[in-house]
């Protein structure tokens, strides 16, 4: 029994990884076209990867790792009751396996197909790196959910909403897919309003009783305000073509789509609306709720 309980944590990591990678699981998996590819190949031609490695995916790629690790510490935390020893750690481990597995799958796979060029090694080290920080930043929000005070995890609940939208995008239109039907438009808008959702639940449950918690609770809502916005600005800076080769005018692109992107007219402020809305009703059904315990402890 105490092998037993570590394993079962183990296979919860794992699945957990891999509930992250549907998004790209559900596509086919075909590598995204490369424009420093050695030969000329068609879309439904080039090779099976675990992640879609493309400056054009970069959200994608976080959405996913982050996504599968967020899972990961949310059940971790909702069964913390009943850890056996080790649990955690056996979670980490099965998240781990996976991303590791599909980074080195996905790097190696790319690495065979690249022209042999200075632009195509640094172009796959970008890519590995940046995956790589994105599966360490997972891991982060993946323990701080599991195990940090209420404060830390809402905080960490909150970035990982920022990513959950670009998942949930990702899940309901193919990444490369021109054609959009109606109801595809629909649920893309409504999935943008996702993460404020999530936020304010978050921020509700954790509610708004200590100094500590009420910092969480900002730090949330700037996370969902700023971090749409730094998605924006890396998808801009990274899709622009023809910066690729002048990384300082990239950066400054970036930079100035990312300050536009933090007004009125960008859209991430607008989502602040909706997630306070939901915050309000949260703590009022909580205070409902313990009143009605109150109460039904003094009859």
């Amino acid at each position: 029994m105490k092998v037993i309980g570590p394993l079962l944590y183990l296979v919860a990591g794992i699945l957990a990884a891999l509930v992250g990678l549907l998004p790209w699981l559900v596509t086919g998996m075909r590598l995204p076209l490369q424009n420093l590819w050695a030969v000329t190949s068609r879309a439904e031609d080039m090779p099976i990867v675990l992640l879609p490695f493309s400056q054009y995916t970069i959200t994608l790629i976080v959405a996913v790792v982050v996504t599968g690790s967020a899972l990961a510490g949310g059940l971790a935390r909702v069964t913390r009751a009943q850890h056996p020893r080790f649990a955690l750690a056996a979670i980490i481990v099965g998240v781990l396996l996976v991303q590791v597995i599909a980074i080195t799958q996905t790097a190696v796979t790319v690495a065979t197909g690249l022209a042999e060029s200075p632009a195509a090694k640094v172009y796959l080290f970008v890519l590995t790196a940046g995956t790589l920080a994105a599966s360490l930043i997972g891991l982060l929000i993946l323990v701080l959910i599991a195990r940090a005070p209420a404060a830390g995890a809402v905080v960490a609940v909150s970035l990982a909403a920022v990513a959950f939208s670009s998942w949930v995008n990702g899940l309901i239109a193919h990444p490369f897919s021109f054609e959009t039907t109606e109801t595809t438009s629909t649920l893309l808008g409504a999935a943008r309003w996702v993460p404020a959702v999530i936020v304010g639940l978050a921020v509700a449950w954790c509610g708004l009783a200590t100094i500590g918690r009420v910092t969480g609770a900002i730090v949330s809502f700037l996370a969902l305000w700023i971090g749409p916005t730094l998605f924006t600005a890396v998808s801009a800076a990274a899709g622009t073509r023809v910066l690729a080769a002048y990384p300082a005018e990239m950066l400054d692109y970036g930079a100035q789509v990312f300050v536009s992107a933090l007004g009125v007219k960008g859209g991430s402020a607008s989502l602040l609306i909706p997630a306070v809305v939901v915050m309000v009703l949260g703590l009022a059904v909580r205070w409902a709720l313990r009143r009605r315990r109150m109460q039904a402890a003094l009859a």
